[in-house]
């Protein structure tokens, strides 16, 4: 499977040989941007001490930012907007997670958006390189989005089979590399967490009932605040660096879609979605068919995209996107409609 995954890469160099690097890189654009904003507003923090007297504290959010650079070669559909004059790393296309776009052959997209919200920092990266034939499929990919705590590389090979002009269905071999994912080194301890807690360096002073950091400070004044606040942070610390330390786990599966395109200037309709139902069973410690109790599990991700244009003063659309990898969900929508008064 790692050979299918080289051939394709293979075969979209060849490709870019094939048709020249000037030609392969016709309207593609490079782009990069810095966009900012304010985030949440000051939160007033008030404390009662023991001697009646109150504690005032103001927890501060940084302001929101996000670097966004990229390289896209993707060209339109009939119901896309007009790009902007410049790309700025703010638009959000629906259809790019499509499996088959507006032309043949070469489109690519590479973009990484490194973003603080809410005082978060996430690193969010979307990579494809998609060729699509009149008859077959190939796509690699690579998807990180941090909000959503997935992570994983896919390559895919399908056969295509085209029902009509709008229509077409198609099947074929998935490969993916991820983390661990459905690993859960806490239920492996048969010991209190606690235990976890001082392996990893925390102090606990019996006297006064405080809880040190590994670096000797002050993290809890007293057992309750420790319970409550801290050790579900120091839990959460030790299963990500556990996780981490694990080997990439591969998933080689069968895969199947379909792609439907209809538009016009007053409606259009865009829909998209592949099932992954069958694994096979790599028979690793760490796999998700292990951790699935070895069963069959079925991954998706579906697209939709609608637009209706009721008269020349009034319009609606529906467009979103839902994903099920493993044991990790996330999704985008957007809903509403336009009223254009004179």
């Amino acid at each position: 499977m790692r050979y299918l995954i080289l051939l394709l890469l293979t075969v979209c160099s060849l490709q870019i040989q094939a048709q020249g690097l000037k030609k392969a890189f016709k309207f593609a654009t490079f782009y990069g941007a810095v966009n900012g904003g304010n985030s949440l507003v000051d939160n007033n923090i008030y404390s009662l001490n023991p001697d009646g007297t109150i504690n005032y504290d103001i927890i501060s959010t940084p302001f929101d930012y996000s670097f966004t650079v990229g390289l896209r070669k993707i060209a339109r559909l009939g119901y896309e907007n007009k790009a902007n004059t410049f790309y700025n790393g703010t638009e959000n296309s629906f259809s790019d997670a499509a499996t088959i776009g507006k032309v043949k052959g070469l489109e690519f997209l590479f973009e990484a958006d490194y973003k603080r919200q809410q005082g978060v920092n996430y690193l969010d990266q979307n990579h494809f390189l998609r060729y699509v034939a009149n008859d077959w499929i190939a796509k690699a990919s690579y998807v990180q989005d941090g909000f959503a705590d997935i992570k994983y590389f896919e390559a895919s090979q399908r056969y295509r089979y085209n029902f009509n002009e709008k229509l077409s269905f198609n099947i074929g071999t998935s490969q993916r590399v991820s983390e661990a994912y459905g690993y859960n080194p806490l239920e492996t301890e048969d010991y209190p967490y606690t235990n976890i807690a001082l392996e990893e360096g925390y102090q606990y002073n019996f006297e006064t009932d405080e809880w040190l950091n590994p670096d000797g400070l002050l993290v809890a004044e007293n057992s309750e605040v420790w319970r409550a606040v801290i050790l579900p942070e120091v839990l959460d610390e030790y299963v990500i660096d556990r996780r981490n330390e694990l080997p990439l786990q591969w998933n080689y599966s069968l895969i199947a879609g379909f792609d439907y395109y209809y538009y016009t200037k007053s409606f259009w309709l865009h829909s998209w979605g592949s099932i992954i139902p069958l694994h096979l069973n790599t028979k690793s410690e760490y796999s998700y068919y292990t951790f699935n109790n070895n069963k069959q599990w079925v991954d998706y991700g579906s697209g939709l995209v609608l637009g209706y244009k009721l008269n020349k003063n009034l319009g609606f659309f529906l467009e979103g996107t839902y994903n099920k990898y493993w044991n990790r969900k996330w999704h985008n929508f957007s809903v509403g409609f336009n009223y254009v008064i004179i």
